[in-house]
């Protein structure tokens, strides 16, 4: 297939840099540059954030009706090209084609979802204490935002904020990654064919440290919107707070899988290879220490360590893949350096641990089994295909160790009794917590975490708030 050249798209207009920079594109399969994406520099950024600030005044002052109906024929164009943009996300991010399909078709779903919210921003209508006193809320686009997202889903990153932040009648720059530009270009290019007007979104690549300084601390930006890394998402949001501007904060997770003695643990075994080999594990919910009871502890770690070696890894084009590259050269040493780490401090090497092949950024499924507390791993988020399995004695020892890291993304649980299910409901420390199946990231179910994994939901009714000012006003008649 032939993978074209990435433009920024700005005023309405697809358009190279101002100085004609690129960045390499690579096929993380095959290593190869396939591509080139459009750099954008200070001038670049400020004909966006000028084109955004017009485009804000129209889109805010368009009735919800309309907003609404633009951004259904944005998720309809999107799925009449889900071949040709699934092709297009494979190639430059590496999964396999199915998967790149399946994110094209929820991201589709994404915006039906934001489309209707759009219709319901009501306000309110508070009962006064005095007579001929009428007292309202008014909700209000917050203004300009700028979004910055991950190589990782390249379009489904994206869909969240921008959907949110169309829907609450907001302009938006997204600043999307240069590993994987051209996917989210061609989600950007449904809302344009649909006839979202100039301005309304922008679309900008370069260096991240230099575009996100720049547009966070502008004037025109009220609104900010990060998906990454907790060091990263504290620094931005430090900055946005200096500035007074809101801050919706998608970090780190180191995902526990608490599996009680009382779990269907054959079933824990054939969903969690699955779900851990997604993306080839780099995915921020990604189901990463599974603390499992001691009695049922030596079956799950057979039954799971076999799925995992059972993966067959390869080009995301091949016919049977399930697992594809990591997304980049960075990753490889990543991975080895963990589980080097792990295997030095006494943990068993039960499966995988090793790169594949000499070509492409492919690495085996790992599983570590008997790991301890003190190795990296156990603290730092691998983001890549590597599992720990760890016996424990109860059901308040695995609860204890899932919330020793400040990090509460995503959770996991297999539990049969109304107790257990219970305990762990009320115990887990975690913005989202799933037990007995996989049920995250649907569009109408909220999408954050606590502590050191931030703040704030994509998705669900609550995820427009952050997008929306609430106005008090009063009148006396």
């Amino acid at each position: 297939m032939t993978y074209a050249d990435t433009q920024l798209f700005i005023d309405g207009t697809w358009r190279a840099a101002r100085d004609g920079a690129t960045i390499p594109v690579v096929d993380p399969a095959t290593e190869e540059t396939i591509g080139h994406v459009a750099w954008a520099k200070t001038a670049d950024l400020d004909d966006a954030l000028e084109a955004t600030s017009r485009g804000f005044r129209t889109w805010s002052a368009m009735s919800a009706f309309e907003r609404s109906k633009l951004m259904r024929r944005a998720a309809d164009i999107l799925r009449e090209r889900v071949d040709s943009i699934a092709a297009t996300m494979t190639r430059e991010q590496g999964k396999p084609v199915a998967q790149s399909k399946g994110e094209i078709m929820g991201a589709a779903d994404v915006i039906d979802w934001f489309a209707e919210e759009a219709r319901r921003t009501y306000g309110q209508v508070i009962p006064a204490r005095a007579a001929g006193v009428q007292q309202l809320t008014i909700r209000h686009p917050v203004g300009p935002v700028a979004a910055f997202t991950p190589w990782n889903f390249p379009v489904n990153q994206v869909v969240r904020k921008l959907s949110a932040a169309l829907a609450a009648g907001c302009s938006i720059i997204v600043k999307a990654p240069e590993e994987t530009p051209a996917s989210p270009a061609e989600l950007i290019r449904a809302f344009a064919d649909a006839g979202v007007p100039a301005g309304v979104i922008g679309l900008v690549y370069g260096v991240p440290a230099d575009i996100s300084e720049y547009l966070i601390k502008h004037p025109v930006i009220r609104k900010i919107s990060f998906t990454g890394s907790t060091p990263v998402g504290k620094l931005l949001a430090s900055m946005a707070g200096s500035h007074m501007k809101r801050a919706t904060m998608e970090l780190g997770g180191h995902a526990p899988v608490i599996i009680a003695d009382d779990a269907d643990w054959e079933k824990a075994a054939q969903q969690m290879v699955m779900h851990k080999t997604r993306n080839a594990g780099q995915v921020c919910v990604s189901p990463t220490r599974f603390l499992v009871d001691q009695k049922i502890s030596d079956g799950f770690l057979e039954a799971f360590s076999k799925g995992m070696k059972a993966i067959k890894t390869g080009n995301g084009f091949d016919d049977g893949v399930e697992m594809g590259p990591l997304a980049n050269d960075r990753r490889i040493p990543a991975m080895e350096e963990l589980i080097g780490d792990a295997v030095e401090k006494g943990a068993k090497l039960v499966t995988g641990g090793h790169r594949i092949g000499n070509k492409g950024y492919f690495f085996e499924p790992t599983v570590l089994a008997d790991v301890p507390v003190s190795a990296r791993i156990m603290n730092e988020e691998p983001f890549g295909p590597v599992a720990i399995v760890n016996r424990i004695a109860s059901l308040e020892e695995g609860i204890t160790e899932a919330n020793r890291l400040p990090f509460g993304l995503a959770s996991y649980a297999y539990a049969r009794s109304h107790e257990n299910v219970e305990r762990l409901t009320s115990g887990v420390e975690a913005g989202m917590l799933t037990i007995n199946h996989l049920g995250l990231a649907l569009p109408e179910t909220p999408f954050g975490g606590l502590k050191d994994s931030g703040y704030g939901t994509e998705g669900g009714s609550e995820a427009i708030d952050a997008y929306l000012d609430t106005r008090f006003v009063t009148t006396a008649h």
